[in-house]
């Protein structure tokens, strides 16, 4: 029996932008095993996998080299999914079961706002030093969140001029690296890159999950909320945040660019 998959093209406002996420619904639950080969298949920085249950939908996320316990990009794919192929009716919540806990996402007009755990940053001295060394820049601000780094660069050109040495990254004790500044652009008000080599992704096109810490952070640094904020990948896209209190709120749209069947399934 063949599968479908819809790759979807999430945090973007135009086809081949934003972060691209396949999306598998199974009518049952499937190995780990089987999941991570068919990840590996598609090679994006996610594929997405949903049974539904009672109460919503079992959600998890691979990468092409690891299962992931936080996804942004692909929660926002599979709720456009769920919404465009008709399993849910546009003013139904999409409520995911996961191993962050429960999320949702509501839909208005072509925006989806979804309902995340902030992952507050925790000052780590040995972190800074650590990144300084790894990448030869000095750093404002770095410490640790509960999957990644995130380092505070001194202005956004230094954001987008980063050429990271991806082995050195590779080889520090985290999930992933978060790039960040203020931006220089009214278009939105930080910038950032994610790096996650240790996840089998070099570089994240747009990653909903480091918008967990950098809400939170720009809301304290900036002293308000409801920001945008730019990830300045070759890609690039935009995510919308805002917090109340251990919870933020992301923000994107979403656009379907390829729906295929895999029929070899075993």
């Amino acid at each position: 029996m063949a599968l479908n998959i819809t790759q979807v093209d999430a945090f973007a406002q135009r086809p081949f932008t934003g972060n691209p996420a396949a999306v598998c619904i199974l009518d049952q639950p499937r190995e780990e095993a089987w999941m991570q080969l068919v990840a590996r298949e598609m090679n994006l920085s996610e594929t997405a996998f949903l049974v539904k249950r009672d109460g919503g939908y079992d959600l998890r996320w691979f990468t092409p080299a690891v299962e992931v316990a936080l996804c942004g990009h692909a929660t926002l794919a599979s709720a456009h999914v769920l919404w465009e192929d008709g399993h849910l009716r546009a003013e139904q919540p999409a409520i995911f079961h996961t191993k962050s806990g429960v999320l949702t996402a509501r839909k208005t007009n072509s925006l989806i706002e979804m309902d995340f755990p902030a992952t507050p940053l925790m000052p780590d001295a040995s972190v800074r030093q650590q990144l300084e060394e790894a990448l030869g820049l000095k750093i404002k601000t770095a410490g640790r969140t509960r999957f990644d780094c995130m380092m505070e660069v001194e202005n956004e050109a230094a954001v987008r001029a980063l050429r990271p040495d991806i082995t050195k990254i590779g080889h520090l004790d985290l999930r992933g690296l978060i790039v960040t500044s203020a931006a220089s652009d009214s278009d939105y008000d930080y910038v950032s890159r994610f790096f996650a080599p240790g996840a089998g992704v070099d570089e994240d096109p747009v990653t909903g999950s480091a918008h967990c810490c950098l809400g939170p952070f720009w809301k304290e640094r900036l002293g308000r909320d409801n920001l945008t904020g730019y990830q300045a990948s070759a890609r690039g896209g935009y995510v919308g945040t805002r917090c109340e209190g251990d919870r933020v709120f992301l923000s994107g749209h979403a656009i379907t660019v390829l729906r295929g069947a895999m029929v070899a399934c075993a």
